[in-house]
């Protein structure tokens, strides 16, 4: 019982709605609505009693009704390849900061570098009417991508597609790459490997901007590279491969940063030190990067930046209505820490 003596009244069976807000508040239903969305124009008074109104009342906006209503959702899905990459947690934060700012909600999905998990992925973010797509480094078929831009805006991460229904965002990964062999060159450098990321088109690039810089230093006899993946056990795979080899090469550039780490690890176990015996250079220029015991030379890929400029890409065609599409190219930059050094053996280095 109550303290009263009464029983206490019942919990009611239904959510309240938009109706009982402005009921209990003594206004119209349009000027609750208009609190709610922040809009101005409203006097303090009526702002503080519907305010008031939908504590008392534990009110929460029907967002799939007001989505209906409007033919806009406010939410923007994105599709990642790889939750582990710290590289992509930077994409996230720059997405989710902007997002916020802009009034939009995020929807995040994985497809676990499998394409047919992306094309799923994608499917199931557009059966939930997203306003727009952010498709971090995509290894579906192009045509799935293409198909996607004619349901919603899509801005993509690390490639460019050939048609013109979607944007675009891309760090130089050849100009990034030849930042990397250009910095273990001048550093006295000739056997300098490469440790490959895979089948990804940012792996791919990458592998092609290390190509084309060993022969316009002219290394191009000293070209050597291992296959591996954007992960630590890529890493540790291709290190173990080069191991094998002699005589050893002096330098390692890994297609990421995780794959650098990897690499370090490999080396390490195998008796070997970095940079003393072999210098090792990253991409991406993570948090992992820049930790004081790991302290990788790392090329750097403004994740943040990427995911923020994405966000106001994908609301540039929602809110503004563009439809000519942007092609975004990120210039990289090298950061150099302590695993990078001149060769111990020079004359060793020029066999």
């Amino acid at each position: 019982m109550s303290p009263r003596g009464k029983a206490p009244k019942a919990p009611s069976q239904s959510e309240p709605t938009i109706h009982d807000v402005a009921r209990r508040a003594q206004v119209s239903k349009s000027l609750v609505s208009m609190v709610i969305r922040g809009g101005e124009g409203v006097s303090k008074q009526s702002q503080a009693a519907v305010l008031q109104a939908v504590k008392e009342l534990n009110y929460r906006p029907n967002i799939i009704a007001r989505s209906l209503v409007q033919r806009r959702t406010r939410m923007i899905g994105v599709l990642l390849p790889d939750l582990r990459n710290p590289f992509f947690s930077e994409v996230i934060s720059g997405v989710q900061g902007r997002a916020r700012e802009l009034a939009f909600r995020i929807l995040f999905k994985t497809g676990e570098r499998q394409p047919e998990l992306e094309e799923q992925a994608i499917q199931n973010l557009l059966e939930l009417r997203v306003d727009g797509l952010i498709l971090a480094a995509p290894r579906v078929e192009e045509q799935i991508i293409i198909d996607a831009g004619r349901w919603t805006p899509v801005v993509v991460l690390n490639y460019q597609i050939s048609d013109d229904s979607s944007d675009s965002l891309s760090n130089d990964n050849i100009a990034g790459a030849a930042l990397a062999v250009e910095h273990c060159a001048n550093l006295g450098h000739r056997r300098i490997a490469l440790i490959e990321g895979g089948s990804g088109r940012a792996a791919q690039t990458r592998r092609e901007g290390y190509l084309r810089a060993m022969r316009r230093f002219g290394l191009a006899d000293y070209i050597q590279t291992a296959e591996g993946a954007h992960t630590e056990e890529g890493g540790q795979r291709g290190a173990r491969e080069l191991l094998r080899t002699t005589p050893l090469p002096t330098a390692i550039f890994a297609s990421n940063d995780l794959c650098a780490i990897g690499a370090m690890d490999c080396l390490e176990e195998a008796g070997l030190k970095v940079p003393e015996d072999i210098s090792l250079v990253g991409y991406d220029n993570t948090t992992l990067a820049a930790l004081r015991h790991i302290s990788l030379t790392s090329v750097n890929q403004p994740g943040s930046e990427m995911g923020r400029t994405a966000v106001d890409r994908l609301s540039e065609r929602i809110d503004n209505g563009r439809t000519k599409p942007l092609h975004d190219v990120l210039p990289p930059s090298l950061v150099v820490r302590s695993t990078t050094a001149s060769p111990r053996d020079e004359s060793r280095d020029s066999e």
